[in-house]
């Protein structure tokens, strides 16, 4: 019987990017946060729906069923949760069980943005839902004491939404949660592609500038190589090759990582000072993808003042902390039922 309850046990960061799924410790699903409808039957879920994106007939529709880190499409968030639990669980069960899930939301969350993920969780086979905060998620992740009373902050750039938050005694002492993270970089790559270089770029051309060529300084230690992008003209819809320096993409999100750079100092400003010291001497986490921009910990460092330390795995780091969470509930007071 105790092995049967620890395979109804699921931890879920539900991401606008990416949703990562962990079952027995591990890392059992780890996909794209899209799914394939026909009307409002689910036929791909995950990499399957991403190659579709794009690409699909009148009849079937690609949907990202979350948007700025919250649930924007209901029917399209539960279809999805329940295809990936099927893919965690389909090798070892012939049906899906009733689950314990921790599944982890923004920290900027609302009363109405909670209840739809709880919602989605339940209908998608959840017998009892937790949430966690991601901030919190990602420092237990990194390897942070949340509980000791000491200060620490973590900066979690994620798809949708950058979360900055100050833990400490098990709590978020200071929140603050913006709606600029790694999609509205992908947007300013699109648009600044489009204003300067007249070619047209969908969203997967953009990821992979901003992969290849990202970065958050004019000048870096290790420069990548420009990237060559191919894609008709905007007027002529004729082939073009254009190629792209990591500078120019420095400029063109100047603007997002500004905003990001802004909301770490309202943070700080927002902070007790004898937590304010503790993050002095310990630094500032970074967690999330956005975390693997080239010289963002540095530009952060050279304005802020105060060490930044890349998390070891960042796009992973809310996955673990969740996964964790998942193993002492009865030890962590601060998940949300």
């Amino acid at each position: 019987m105790g092995f049967f309850n620890l395979n109804q046990e699921v931890a879920i960061d539900l991401g606008t990017a990416n949703t990562v799924i962990i079952h027995g410790g591990k890392i059992v699903v780890n996909a794209p946060s899209i799914v394939a409808l026909e009307g409002e039957k689910m036929i791909a879920v995950g990499n399957k729906a991403q190659q579709m994106e794009g690409k699909t007939p009148a009849n079937i529709r690609t949907v990202r069923p979350l948007r700025d880190g919250v649930i924007a499409d209901f029917n399209a968030a539960e279809q999805m949760i329940r295809g990936m639990v099927k893919m965690a669980f389909s090798s070892r069960h012939f049906f899906t069980p009733q689950l314990r899930m921790v599944v982890g939301v923004p920290s900027g969350s609302t009363e109405v943005e909670l209840r739809a993920v709880r919602d989605s969780s339940e209908h998608a086979g959840g017998r009892d839902v937790y949430m966690i905060y991601e901030p919190m998620a990602a420092a237990i992740g990194i390897g942070i004491d949340v509980l000791a009373p000491e200060g620490n902050m973590v900066v979690d750039i994620g798809g949708g939404s950058t979360e900055i938050a100050v833990i400490s005694l098990g709590g978020l002492v200071t929140n603050n949660s913006i709606r600029i993270a790694g999609n509205d970089l992908t947007q300013d790559i699109m648009e600044y592609m489009s204003r300067q270089h007249n070619i047209k770029v969908g969203v997967p051309t953009a990821e992979q500038i901003k992969f290849n060529v990202g970065s958050a300084l004019t000048v870096l230690d290790n420069p990548p190589e420009d990237f060559v992008v191919r894609g008709p003209n905007r007027m002529t819809a004729l082939p073009m090759e254009v190629p792209v320096s990591y500078q120019e993409i420095a400029h063109c999100i100047e603007k997002s990582i500004s905003k990001i750079e802004a909301a770490v100092l309202t943070g700080l400003e927002q902070t007790p000072p004898e937590l304010y010291a503790d993050i002095v001497r310990n630094g500032i986490y970074l967690a999330g993808g956005g975390a693997l921009l080239r010289g963002l910990d540095k530009r952060l460092q050279d304005k802020i003042g105060i060490p930044f330390h890349v998390a070891e795995e960042p796009l992973l780091s809310v996955a673990k902390g969740v996964g964790i969470a998942l193993q002492n509930i009865d030890r962590f007071p601060f998940l949300i039922r």
